[in-house]
């Protein structure tokens, strides 16, 4: 099953820009946005899997982030080996979690005003949870996921790396800096969800390339760790780190420039798009 957020409103997915309103075929039972969604995800998947009705066109272009205001956003770093190798770090021996603001959340086909500095890309797969989750095992983490998505962690790396501690959360969380989507698709979807290709491009040229297999901490094994701590809300967002090949750690270092064109992708969930432009400050306060 494939969730769209088409202009605020929660749509099933039936095929290539088509698809059915889930509220105005429900009768509103399950709302007409997506956290009220999330609230009752589990009666929504039975009736999805049961609903009769004609789909309708929409536009790619009005794909909206597929949990546009999660209560939570959760944020791992040096999640993937290579990565860490790649930043001269040792693995974690637990989970580096830190988190994203959600006025940096931002659909799948976007254009995004650079700040002035260091701006770099960071391809992640997104979970977003379906159900309340508290002190879950790895084994049965899975059920408590509505389903995956493709994100970017756009990070400003100069402000992210200012200071002792660092400004992790400020640096990521600059406006449209958290673009997800296209779609939530649910694990139920996808032969392995553990195991998905994901990568990104930069102009047409590829930039990042790994397998969520390839994590330190596996999606079940998050779940289990962040749930032992907090209680994860429906709709609350998991970014699971990213793999090698982000531009801070080349000879030289590369960043985004207005112009750029950055298109992200992971295996079965599809890919999402961002243009960059110099950021204006025409309107602005004195």
């Amino acid at each position: 099953m494939r969730i769209g957020n088409v202009k605020g409103r929660p749509w099933l997915i039936t095929g290539q820009g088509a698809g059915i309103d889930i509220g105005k075929s429900s009768g509103g039972r399950f709302g007409t946005d997506l956290p009220g969604l999330y609230e009752n995800w589990l009666e929504f998947t039975i009736w999805a899997k049961n609903v009769v009705a004609e789909s309708t066109p929409f536009n790619l272009e009005d794909l909206e982030a597929p949990s546009p205001a999660p209560r939570q956003i959760f944020a791992i770093g040096l999640n993937y080996f290579d990565h860490a190798a790649e930043a001269g770090l040792e693995v974690p021996s637990e989970p580096s979690v830190f988190t994203k603001f959600v006025s940096s959340f931002a659909g799948a086909d976007i254009e995004v005003a650079l700040p002035a500095g260091t701006v770099d890309w960071e391809v992640e797969l997104a979970v977003i949870i379906g159900r309340h989750t508290r002190n879950v095992s790895a084994a049965d983490a899975w059920s408590y996921i509505a389903g995956l998505t493709v994100g970017q962690d756009l990070s400003e790396r100069g402000l992210q790396l200012t200071g002792n501690p660092p400004q992790y959360s400020l640096g990521k969380s600059f406006a449209q800096f958290s673009p997800t989507g296209p779609f939530l698709v649910t694990p139920d979807e996808l032969a392995n969800p553990g195991d998905l290709e994901l990568g990104c491009r930069v102009n047409g040229e590829l930039v990042q390339k790994a397998r969520t297999s390839q994590m330190v901490f596996a999606v079940d094994v998050l779940i289990e760790k962040l749930s032992k701590v907090a209680t994860l809300y429906p709709g609350d967002v998991i970014f699971t780190g990213t793999p090698a090949g982000v531009g801070i750690v080349r000879t030289p270092a590369r960043y985004l420039a207005p112009g750029d064109e950055l298109v992200s992708y992971i295996e079965g969930i599809g890919e999402i798009r961002q243009t960059f432009v110099a950021e204006s400050f025409e309107g602005s306060l004195p």
